[in-house]
């Protein structure tokens, strides 16, 4: 712990610079990147504060469900999310919450921590997934707030390195009140690294929020009216070249085709456009105001919070992160449209959902250029949907959600 202490007072020194690097590559906000010293942007106002911590765009997107039923408690007099990254707090702006706002989370220091702790005062503390820091947990702890890790995931990568610093971790993770894991893996692991009290409520990736998705824009939906498609979402850096090739294979027998690319970092839009020219290959970007012309082959998706309306017209996606050695990303999102599912080998951070997934048909496993344009080159032409599938995710997420909701409930009552 001294040595991590150390090692975060060295970080605040050099912050500065690395703040300055991260805002000039658009990955800060120009003014709330103060939040995370501490610098808040919004008022706690009075009552009971609920306070919910996740580290990116996935974790904040599987609460969002339970947020909205929380919303509706009135004992809840304000709800607080924080993340660390520019991409989940604009997600979070899509939606119309009342009670619940956003701020950065704080470097993880001592100072700060209780600077953090004193202005918001949460009733209570709860961690998405594996976000674990080590000064913030121990302040917690001090104070007597009460923290539990919900949707809990250790993967045994993780596992083993929580395992090599024991005496550290097993502090950490006993002083959660509870956790929720998202897998009986990560059950086994959260025992082993030391949590008193667990228990299994199910993937709230299952679960669905209640806001409809609408197509807002026509043209899209117009322009592929007559044409064949498909969608490569949340990629990474290299898999939009091999989806590129894949394109251009499938070209020779659809004259008619357009590739929906939506990256998973959208500030690489400029260098993703870049390598499709290279290619040959006619780029539309969907924020610009331009016509949609004939000839476009890649239409290139450059803004957040709109992949589930691609999700509702496709058939067809293919999921990045799984073409390098990422882990994947959640297929669930997709599979709830009942699209059928291209992925990579490297899936082990969603391994029991590709299990679940793959038993019902939903999904396939490729590692090249050739076997992606392949297995598109065989659904292509299926237009519909998997309606029983679709019913079957909706009743589990239900079930999950309404388990998870009673659960927090009571916690907040105590």
């Amino acid at each position: 712990m001294l040595i991590y202490r150390i090692l975060i007072n060295v970080l605040i020194i050099i912050s500065p610079l690395i703040i300055l690097i991260r805002l000039i590559k658009k990955k800060e906000h120009p003014i709330r990147f103060k939040e995370k010293f501490c610098f808040f942007s919004k008022k706690r106002g009075n009552g009971k504060l609920i306070w919910f911590h996740g580290a990116s765009v996935g974790e904040i997107i599987s609460i969002i469900p339970l947020i909205e039923k929380l919303e509706k408690n009135h004992e809840i007099k304000k709800i607080l999310i924080t993340t660390s990254t520019l991409s989940s707090s604009q997600i979070i702006l899509k939606y119309n919450f009342k009670k619940t706002i956003h701020q950065f989370f704080p470097i993880d220091s001592n100072f700060l921590v209780d600077k953090f702790l004193s202005y918001w005062k949460p009733s209570l503390a709860i961690f998405i997934e594996s976000e674990i820091w080590p000064n913030m947990i121990m302040s917690l702890k001090k104070k007597k707030i009460s923290l539990i890790l919900l949707n809990g995931r250790i993967t045994k990568k993780s596992y083993r390195k929580w395992k090599a610093i024991s005496p550290i971790s097993k502090n950490l993770f006993e002083s959660f009140d509870i956790c929720y894991p998202q897998s009986k893996e990560s059950s086994k692991h959260l025992k082993s690294l030391g949590v008193k009290k667990l228990k299994l409520l199910g993937n709230l990736k299952f679960c669905e929020n209640e806001k409809k998705i609408i197509n807002k824009d026509s043209k899209i939906k117009i322009f592929l009216k007559d044409k064949n498609f498909w969608c490569a979402s949340s990629t990474h850096n290299d898999e939009e070249i091999t989806v590129a090739y894949a394109h251009i294979r499938l070209k020779k027998k659809y004259k008619k085709l357009i590739t929906i690319i939506i990256p998973r970092h959208i500030h690489r839009v400029n260098n993703i456009t870049q390598s499709m020219n290279e290619l040959g290959l006619n780029v539309h970007i969907h924020s610009s105001f331009k016509k949609i012309k004939n000839n476009t082959d890649i239409y290139l998706v450059d803004t957040f919070g709109e992949t589930k309306s691609f999700f509702k017209i496709c058939n067809i996606v293919f999921l990045g992160g799984s073409l390098i050695d990422h882990g994947g990303q959640n297929p669930l999102e997709a599979a709830r449209f009942g699209c059928k599912i291209i992925h990579g080998p490297y899936i082990h951070n969603f391994t029991e959902i590709y299990d679940l997934l793959r038993r019902n048909k939903i999904t396939t496993k490729i590692k090249d250029t050739g076997q992606i344009s392949s297995y598109v080159n065989t659904l292509i032409q299926k237009k519909r949907k998997s309606p029983a599938y679709i019913m079957k995710i909706k009743k589990l997420g239900s079930s999950i959600l309404g388990r998870t909701l009673s659960e927090i409930n009571f916690l907040i009552k105590k």
